[in-house]
Order: C-alpha cells, then structure tokens, then sequence
C-alpha cells in the first residue's frame, strides 16, 4: 500500500526514541506492574501504544488497531497490530533485548511488518513482493537445510515445548531463550537463527513476523503448520529459515 510502509518506520523510530529515553532508568529498577497474566507493564508501554492509536486515526481513521495494551476496533478489512514492546521483560529488568513490533493486515493477512531494535538501530521492515530490508540492505534468511551443531533455534517454553526441546538438544543446537519472539524473528529474517518457535495466542507477537520472514525468504506458519489469520487469538507459531520449517513442525506434532 502507497505509504504505508514508510508511515510503520517511521512510527517505529519515534517508538524507539521513547524506549531509549525510558531504558537508562532499567539499571535503578525501572517501575513496573504486574499483569493478570503474570507478565510485567510499563509506562513505555503504554505510552507507545497511545502513540500508534494516535498516529493510526490520523492518518488511517478507519482502520483498526489492535494492540498489546490497548486497541481501537472499527468495521474495517484493515488493522494495524502492534506490540508496543515487544521484550518488556528484559527491558523491564535492564538487559536490551526488546523491540517494537507493528504490522499492517488486511482481512488477516499481513501485508506490511516492522521490527525496530532501538539500542542498536536495526530497523527491519518488509512489504508484501517487495523484499525485506534492514536499514534499506535487502536481507534474507539462512540456508541451513536441517537442525545442526551450527543452528539456533530460539524457544518460547509451554508444556508443549518439552518434547521439542528435548529434540532441539538432542541434535546439539543452541536453544536459548530471550523472552523477545519477535527479537529473536529478526534475527531469523538476518539469517543468524534457523528458527524461533512461539506457542502462545497473541497476533500482536505474530503479525510482523510473518510477513518480515517470508518476505526475507522464510516461512511462518501456526505450530501445526497452517496459514492463519493474523488480527486475531493465533495458534503460535514456527517462523524459519524454510529448510528446516518441517522437520521442526513434525518434532512438534511428535
């Protein structure tokens, strides 16, 4: 779409400003709350979350947005989605793994993403038949064909994820946890991970991802391995390099 991709960078870097500004006052202990899904809240987060509302009727009055904090529903095919910080844990807790996070659907699909690392300046944006670029250098994906000693695969944890990890370690890979899916997406659509796998029902973690990873050559799909819709509760999902997009999905459904 005409000017959308340029409206979600630029949003993203005032974004960032704001969570640079707030991420020196982390290493005192930064004030937080807790949500009733045992996940922390900040000032920042809410503050960006005001900011996209804000920008999106302005300039798209009748879109959607739906947002991690707050969201601002209209009978539109078209939402904004957006994770306001993406990573409020370590961010919280004064270690800078966090990005912001804001896709561009329409009826469901994600036609435009952006991921923005503001401490080390990486913006990564996609379109959709467009490519994906970081900070305007066209990126793609890994070319490992399967899971090795050399892969990283990046795990959310849930009770499903057990088996998988068991799998993961068992071909000698790195499996951290960074407690940022769409921190660790990025680096999948660099290509420095193979994979980040995400088991929990939030659009706002997903939407980006997909289309920033397929567009750098990649592949997203829900946690069995379907398409799904993407402004609304999501089935997880696998985000790789797309060699390894089945062998993880089969290890999965083991």
């Amino acid at each position: 779409m005409d000017g959308a991709l340029s409206f979600a960078e630029n949003l993203a870097r005032e974004a960032g400003k704001i969570m640079r500004e707030n991420f020196s006052a982390a290493s005192v202990g930064m004030k937080r709350e807790w949500k009733d899904d045992n996940t922390p809240l900040t000032e920042t987060d809410t503050a960006i979350n005001k900011l996209v509302i804000e920008a999106v009727s302005a300039a798209y009055p009748t879109y959607s947005v739906i947002g991690e904090e707050a969201s601002n529903l209209k009978e539109s095919e078209y939402a904004w989605v957006c994770d306001p910080v993406d990573g409020t844990i370590p961010f919280s807790h004064g270690f800078p793994i966090f990005t912001f996070s804001l896709a561009l659907t329409k009826n469901g699909e994600s036609i435009v993403g952006v991921m923005y690392d503001p401490i080390m300046d990486r913006l990564v944006s996609a379109e959709k038949g467009k490519g994906a670029y970081l900070n305007g250098q066209k990126i793609s994906v890994s070319s490992e064909k399967t899971i090795s000693k050399q892969s990283f695969v990046e795990l959310n944890t849930n009770d499903r994820m057990t088996s998988l990890r068991a799998y993961l370690h068992e071909k000698g890979s790195y499996v951290p946890t960074l407690y940022s899916c769409v921190y660790a997406s990025m680096l999948v659509a660099t290509g420095e991970f193979a994979a980040a796998i995400y088991p929990h029902d939030k659009p706002w973690d997903a939407a980006a991802v997909k289309i920033v990873i397929e567009e750098a050559g990649g592949k997203v799909t829900d946690l069995d391995g379907n398409e799904q819709r993407y402004d609304g509760k999501v089935n997880g999902f696998v985000a790789s390099n797309g060699y390894v997009h089945n062998e993880l999905v089969r290890a999965l459904k083991q």
